[in-house]
């Protein structure tokens, strides 16, 4: 993946996951122990996870930093034969710049791989201990984010489209809107529909808002109460209710774990799809 001319791959693409230090993948605890330039995003990351860092690496806030300033850095450093990771908040599949980086590095003829880290949605999904695709209630997760002071959306792409499915909604880069967005998904959802809020999941200062779409437990209120500006995924969808409610509609169960389920026995040969 992105190795220019075959060379060694001295560029990292590492998801560092929600931010928690303990959260890393090992092959990512690998690379940061190894690595002479790290270039973290400091609005998200807790400082803990630059403690898997040698004392002599190079550390580089990115914060303040654009992308074409970020790839010179990883491009000076592999013509030094120096090793590097650029860890991206949450997995590198997920509004991490990793098309730009990637064409960038290979314009540039340096090798380069990505390490995948946990999903901010997952680390929530965690910790309030949550199945986001619940039988008969949801089946389907829509990752999304919306369209403010940022890149367009693309025209097929609206949170009403979304939002018609029924699926568990996810909102990135959200929490700024977030009255906005829930008002908007009223008509589909209902007032009633639950949401959940997590700030910082995994790390010390994380906090778990819940509510709903609207009406008096609106989690809006909440989100503004606590002026929430960042580093927060939102979470939409009767699949977060109570287990026993799931807000009104009735749940099933898996017909995978069903006792109902014919299992192949040991040295059995599964049925033919053509029958």
């Amino acid at each position: 993946m992105g190795a220019a001319g075959g060379g060694a791959v001295t560029v990292h693409l590492v998801g560092a996951g929600p931010g928690a230090a303990d959260l890393l993948t090992l092959r990512a605890v690998d690379l940061l122990t190894r690595a002479d330039l790290v270039l973290y995003p400091g609005t998200y990351l807790d400082e803990a996870v630059l403690g898997h860092c040698r004392a002599s690496a190079r550390l580089v806030d990115t914060q303040a930093l654009d992308l074409d300033t970020m790839v010179a850095l990883m491009v000076d450093a592999d013509a030094r034969g120096e090793r590097v990771v650029r860890l991206t908040s949450g997995d590198p599949s997920l509004y991490s710049a990793l098309h730009e980086q990637g064409a960038r590095l290979d314009a540039a003829g340096v090798a380069w791989s990505v390490v995948p880290g946990v999903p901010a949605y997952a680390a929530a999904a965690a910790l309030v201990g949550r199945e986001l695709t619940v039988p008969l209630v949801a089946q389907s997760v829509v990752l999304t984010r919306t369209q403010a002071r940022s890149t367009a959306m693309p025209a097929t792409e609206s949170l009403e489209a979304f939002a018609a499915t029924g699926a568990t909604l996810v909102l990135h880069l959200a929490i700024t809107r977030v009255r906005e967005l829930l008002e908007r998904l009223t008509p589909t959802h209902g007032p009633d529909c639950p949401v959940v809020v997590v700030h910082r999941a995994s790390q010390p200062g994380e906090l778990v808002l819940r509510g709903t779409v609207g009406g008096a437990t609106c989690v809006a209120d909440a989100v503004e109460a606590h002026d929430l500006r960042q580093a927060a995924v939102v979470l939409v969808g009767r699949a977060l209710a109570d287990p026993d409610t799931t807000a009104g509609q009735v749940a099933g169960e898996s017909y995978l774990y069903s006792r109902e389920r014919r299992r192949l026995r040991a040295g059995e040969e599964p049925p033919s799809s053509t029958g």
